[in-house]
């Protein structure tokens, strides 16, 4: 017999079905069992008798008759909840063993770590499963506003021949005889891609060696990439990044209302023109605010990022902010100086509900003064020659930008930990399994 999904179980009253998937739950009555099956598309209560036992998690298919459950006992709170499965077969593929912890609550309420560890189970989870559902709907929206806009997708290399983000915070790799590194960011190789396409986008793995173990780093991360020619101004960088986040914040909205409710939150509020600042007039802001004087940091702190939220939202009724011109020196060498004052550069990060959620810019598109640029950054040019080679053949005005995919995911459903809001996470203690166990 054909498989039928659970989902589709409401269309088939009366008719014998195949459902194939998991033993949710099992409530065994003596004689009478029910059993929460679970696939792909949902789940349903089945009903039997002298089933043979059953675990929790094992692979079963079922064989029966799809009924209409009586008014009273209709689950208002499933799909399928009008119809039940009155059980006639139990094929046990593959039982499974007994269960660290009770898999049958909507949220598992775990410590992280136990949370991670056995990921294989706890992602099964319903509301696990939620955060990457949208994870998904993020990634696809930026993907389909890109492409509305003309935007061609590449994929980047993972191993590449230099640091272009200058620092050390880079993973070393033995290439065959030689030293190679993981990618930071994809930057060069979509810039170099602009003097082909014009505009481009990539979603990638980067990695980032940050000796930080903190609620909101990862060692690699989802990258969502864009760079665009033939532009006037960092301006229009800064406005497609916001076309690009208002268009994901509303498929998330539109496409996940049951994601969010299980978390009980909504998609940041964003006002019709996401407000900007310099950054020395958000630390000024901050000033006068709390009082902490930051204004002569380099970088906004954790703390600074928060309170410039509250301030967009009390004045602009806004969760999300744009910061630009940061101190030139302390940005990568390919960043565009500002004409009035070089001191700062046209480079910008858009700050969501108290996290940075991406960085962007102009970048310098003149051949030498990127030469000029890569002496001052002690940067060798012939580590980056490929990437020096379209610069030297002709490159347009250009700028582009990157958000975090976790980040996002993270905000959007205000999880406390963006380990949350990856799949298998990296960081400074895990590589799948916790690497201090490991060594034991």
């Amino acid at each position: 017999m054909k498989r039928t999904l659970v989902a589709d179980t409401p269309q088939e009253v009366d008719k014998q079905v195949l459902l194939k998937g998991w033993a949710q739950t099992i409530r065994d009555h003596g004689k009478i069992t029910f059993v929460d099956l679970r696939d792909r598309s949902g789940t349903i209560q089945c009903v039997g008798q002298n089933l043979p036992k059953i675990t929790p998690e094992s692979v079963i298919y079922l064989h029966g008759k799809v009924v209409k459950r009586p008014e009273k006992l209709i689950n208002h709170d499933i799909p399928t909840g009008t119809v039940e499965l009155q059980i006639e077969k139990v094929e046990i593929v593959n039982a499974a063993a007994e269960l660290p912890f009770d898999m049958g609550k909507a949220d598992l309420d775990l410590e992280l770590p136990t949370l991670l560890d056995y990921r294989s189970l706890t992602l099964r989870n319903k509301k696990q499963q939620s955060i990457f559902k949208v994870q998904t709907t993020v990634i696809d929206a930026f993907r389909r506003a890109l492409q509305s806009k003309d935007f061609m997708e590449f994929q980047a290399p993972s191993i590449i021949s230099a640091i272009p983000e200058g620092g050390s915070e880079v993973f070393k790799v033995k290439y065959f005889e030689h030293q190679a590194f993981l990618s930071q960011s994809p930057q060069l190789y979509k810039s170099l891609l602009v003097s082909v396409f014009e505009r481009v986008f990539s979603v990638n793995k980067v990695f980032r060696a940050e000796p930080s173990v903190t609620t909101r780093h990862l060692t690699e991360v989802v990258s969502l990439d864009a760079e665009m020619g033939f532009i006037e101004s960092y301006l229009e960088v800064r406005d497609m990044a916001e076309y690009v986040i208002k268009f994901i914040l509303k498929e998330v909205a539109e496409k996940c209302s049951e994601e969010l409710a299980l978390f009980g939150t909504t998609v940041p509020q964003v006002s019709d023109k996401i407000p900007t600042l310099k950054l020395r007039e958000a630390q000024q802001i901050i000033f006068e605010r709390t009082g902490r004087d930051v204004r002569k940091e380099k970088d906004p702190s954790p703390e600074d990022e928060r309170e410039i939220t509250k301030w967009a939202m009390e004045t602009h009724n806004s969760e999300l902010v744009f910061i630009s011109h940061y101190p030139t020196q302390y940005r990568p060498f390919y960043t565009y100086p500002d004409d009035d004052d070089p001191e700062y550069n046209q480079g910008f990060d858009l700050i969501g509900r108290g996290t940075e959620w991406m960085t962007g810019g102009r970048r310098l598109d003149n051949y030498q003064t990127l030469l000029e640029h890569a002496e001052k950054w002690n940067i060798n040019p012939e580590h980056i020659e490929l990437y020096l080679q379209a610069f030297r053949y002709g490159m347009p005005p250009l700028g582009g930008f990157a958000f975090g995919a976790e980040r996002i995911t993270m905000h959007i459903l205000g999880l406390k930990n963006v380990r949350e809001a990856s799949l298998f996470p990296r960081d400074m203690e895990r590589v799948d399994v916790r690497l201090s166990a490991k060594s034991k």
